[in-house]
């Protein structure tokens, strides 16, 4: 007789059997083997670490049973072991161990094995105790072969497992989709997380240079009124944007909360073929939020908010330095005139360090080298968001507004602007008015290797100096001097503006073919 080889206390055994002893069958408690004669257990003395292991058999052991949640093996006599398969034909559930009829005999075949199903007395019909083979469509439920030959003949009806197969096809359809769109609604999540990182960008870089400006302008109470009335203007439109943003955020992620749901719900759809359950109602498709439009209007709102509070700064600053030129007028008519730098040295002497502004680089150019070095790349390098930021042609403001006297230089290689603009310069559009030279608010040098072009407002001016690698550039901002210098061993004047800046200027660069490169270097 060969035993089971299962391990048990032998008090525990011994009372086991003596329950088994008036049936007269003797089984392991764990594996249900029989015996047709009471076995005499082999008696092992256990190590302190024997119990151990015991108990992780134990623990093995119970995953293998079946609890309430689970469909139990119809075969097992003692503790029901979990079923892994529900046969159709015999309508009944197996465990692992007594499925392997239906795998090794031959006259199981046919029979069909689907996953184990607690429901089973609903798909046998209850007046032919037979299983329900076939869909009747004109009625929309499950039939039996006799109901089918009887109530149903005149009915159209397809075979069940065909019914089923169409479902399966469509609620794999269906969760694909819900995957894809679920992945483009968390896309869109992130997308709003940096539509509003930049509206607060926008906004607090906006009231910084608020700040500064009416510091500039010194002490006056109407104009901190001005100043105050301006940041609250911006911080309500800051406010208002990000509220409606937040709300187009809120909304994708509920919809993401219903798809994963749906989702959920059609993984654990049981086999559909027994009953008037249909899988439309999962896979109903959810409506989209549509937020591109909205979330645009609102960073439109905000660039527009930024752009008519610079204005108006502007304005602001226009008026105060109009009404406080007739003092420094009367000063400066006291004073004798300064001199114009002449020497290279005169003009070390203004010499500023200049830094390219991020915000204002347009997406082809990429900055490096501590923000003094702008190339041309085809790809975009990907900036976020900013409302001055060029759109339209390749260019960079530097960070520094200039005023008063001040000289750099530019090392070049290929065709590049060496400019001076307005803050207020167009950042949008394909037009030529968009370019450093070809509008009111800047002036530009064009430099490559055959010749130096000068541009102002559309206006051409050939210039006759010879190229070289690196241009300075002079700007006396009360005095109205813009001039343009080519620096070899000597410094040699390109071209000279005399006129009158009403603005603060920025140091402009435009780039403008793969490879070109200009890099504001420190004069020496």
């Amino acid at each position: 007789m060969s035993f089971c080889g299962h391990t048990f206390c032998s008090n525990c055994i011994d009372s086991h059997w003596d329950e088994e002893n008036d049936r007269g069958i003797y089984s392991c408690p764990q594996c249900a083997k029989r015996f047709r004669l009471r076995p005499n257990p082999m008696k092992t003395v256990l190590s302190e670490e024997h119990p151990k292991k015991l108990q992780l058999q134990d623990a093995a052991a119970d995953l293998c049973f079946a609890g309430p949640e689970d469909v139990a093996c119809d075969v097992c006599t003692w503790r029901k072991m979990k079923a892994i398969k529900t046969c159709l034909v015999c309508l009944a559930s197996y465990c692992e161990k007594h499925l392997k009829h239906h795998n090794e005999s031959s006259a199981f075949q046919k029979h069909e094995l689907v996953d184990p199903s607690k429901n089973l007395h609903e798909k046998v019909c209850s007046h032919h105790n037979e299983v329900k083979e076939s869909l009747c469509h004109t009625d929309q439920q499950c039939i039996s072969h006799p109901c089918n030959m009887a109530q149903h003949s005149c009915h159209e009806a397809v075979p069940a497992a065909a019914q089923r197969n169409d479902k399966q096809r469509v609620v794999e359809v269906s969760q694909q989709d819900i995957h894809q769109r679920i992945q483009e609604r968390e896309k869109d999540m992130m997308l709003l997380q940096q539509e509003m990182q930049a509206i607060n960008a926008s906004i607090d870089e906006a009231v910084d240079q608020i700040d500064v400006c009416f510091a500039r302008m010194g002490p006056n109470p109407y104009l901190q009124k001005r100043r105050r009335e301006m940041e609250q203007q911006l911080r309500s439109q800051q406010q208002t944007a990000l509220r409606g943003v937040k709300e187009l955020h809120e909304k994708v992620e509920q919809e993401i909360t219903q798809l994963e749901r749906k989702g959920e719900q059609l993984a654990h759809t049981e086999d559909q073929r027994h009953g008037n359950t249909t899988v439309s109602a999962l896979i109903e498709s959810t409506a989209s939020i549509s937020f591109e439009t909205a979330a645009l209007r609102y960073l439109e709102d905000v660039s527009a908010a930024v752009s008519e509070n610079r204005e108006n700064l502007q304005d602001i600053m226009r008026q105060t330095r109009t009404n406080l030129s007739l003092s420094d007028t009367e000063e400066e008519a006291h004073l004798p005139p300064q001199p114009q730098p002449q020497t290279r040295e005169d003009f070390l002497q203004y010499s500023q360090q200049i830094h390219l502004d991020p915000n204002t680089a347009h997406s082809r150019l990429f900055l490096s080298d501590r923000d003094k070095r702008v190339t041309y790349t085809r790809r975009d390098q990907h900036y976020p968001y900013h409302p001055d930021r060029f759109t339209g042609s390749f260019q960079v403001l530097s960070r520094e507004s200039l005023t008063g006297r001040c000289y750099w230089e530019v090392d070049y290689r290929g065709t590049v602007d060496v400019a001076v603009a307005n803050s207020n310069t167009p950042r949008s559009g394909n037009s030529a008015a968009g370019l450093f030279g070809f509008n009111d608010k800047s002036w530009s040098l064009v430099c490559d290797s055959k010749r130096f072009t000068f541009l102002h407002n559309n206006n051409e001016t050939p210039v006759s100096v010879p190229p070289s690698s690196r241009v300075g550039v002079y700007l006396d901002h009360r005095a109205g001097i813009l001039s343009f210098y080519s620096i070899t061993d000597t410094m040699t004047l390109i071209h000279k503006v005399k006129t009158t800046f009403t603005q603060p200027l920025h140091a402009a660069i435009a780039v403008f073919g793969e490879g070109h490169v200009a890099q504001l270097v420190k004069p020496q």
